[in-house]
């Protein structure tokens, strides 16, 4: 009688595939941020529990009991499935965590390095911060056209936002505004800060006063950070735009209908495909 382990394999490597492409289906359907994130969980645990049974790495293109085939790709591109990186969310099934000179091509940004970090200290007279010198900020785009700008006297200004989904921010929401205050100080230019609290009105289970009493709240974070009074502005989406906070809430309700209608229309076409 033919042993039953690799029909189970093989109905978890299909089970992946389906739900790879669920995944898929989602987010090319706008779906909501918790709708993706239950099941990208989902993929990384049929890929542990994959990895558990077959003793390796699940791989797309090689179903168990078939030798992997050659390609000058490399792993490549079972690493890209392995890794989701968007602005919401970092997800990864493989032990060695995210691979970043991946994400740096994969978003088409450039490494800093040593000759990027000595120009700075060269334009600005300042020891570069030590995020910079340690490596915890490890990639930019456009940096030396900034540094063109500043050497030839030519005005720019600083923008950076956060998301408030919480009534306090912890330090890892912080680092980015530490290191934002250090830019505006060695540059002595103006600084935009954003408070996307309707967006996070749409994407998270939230009122249109929670939204905006979290924006409030983290807003008292960021400026105890120390940003020049006089050249930063900080911005609530809800309360600028005209101070329409309620009458927005009309329009923001049917936009998150229509965004969950969407979501619904593809996750049904995916059902009835498969």
């Amino acid at each position: 009688m033919p042993n039953s382990e690799p029909a189970s394999l093989l109905e978890l490597f299909n089970s992946i595939a389906t739900q790879g492409e669920l995944v898929r289906s989602l987010k090319a359907g706008n779906a909501s941020k918790d709708e993706i994130d239950s099941a990208v969980k989902m993929l990384v645990s049929l890929k542990m529990s994959y990895k558990a049974a077959a003793g390796e790495d699940y791989k797309a293109d090689c179903p168990p009991g078939n030798p992997a085939p050659t390609s000058n790709h490399g792993p490549d591109a079972t690493e890209a499935e392995e890794d989701f990186v968007d602005p919401w969310t970092v997800q990864t099934s493989s032990a060695k965590g995210i691979d970043y000179d991946k994400l740096i091509v994969r978003f088409g940004s450039s490494k800093i390095d040593k000759e990027l970090i000595n120009r700075i200290e060269r334009a600005t007279g300042q020891r570069p911060h030590h995020f910079l010198r340690r490596g915890i900020f490890f990639s930019h785009r456009d940096m030396n056209q900034v540094l063109d700008a500043y050497e030839n006297k030519k005005p720019f200004y600083l923008y950076t936002g956060r998301g408030p989904s919480s009534e306090a921010m912890h330090v890892g929401h912080l680092i980015p505004f530490i290191f934002t205050k250090w830019l505006q100080d060695v540059f002595n230019v103006p600084l935009v800060i954003q408070m996307t609290d309707d967006e996070k009105y749409l994407w998270k289970d939230l009122t249109l006063d929670q939204a905006y009493s979290y924006a409030v709240e983290n807003a008292k974070d960021i400026i105890a950070c120390g940003f020049d009074i006089n050249k930063t502005f900080i911005f609530s989406d809800l309360d600028y735009m005209g101070n329409l906070k309620y009458g927005l809430s009309h329009s923001m309700m049917a936009s998150q209908i229509f965004i969950l209608s969407c979501a619904r229309k593809s996750c049904l076409a995916v059902a009835r495909q498969g």
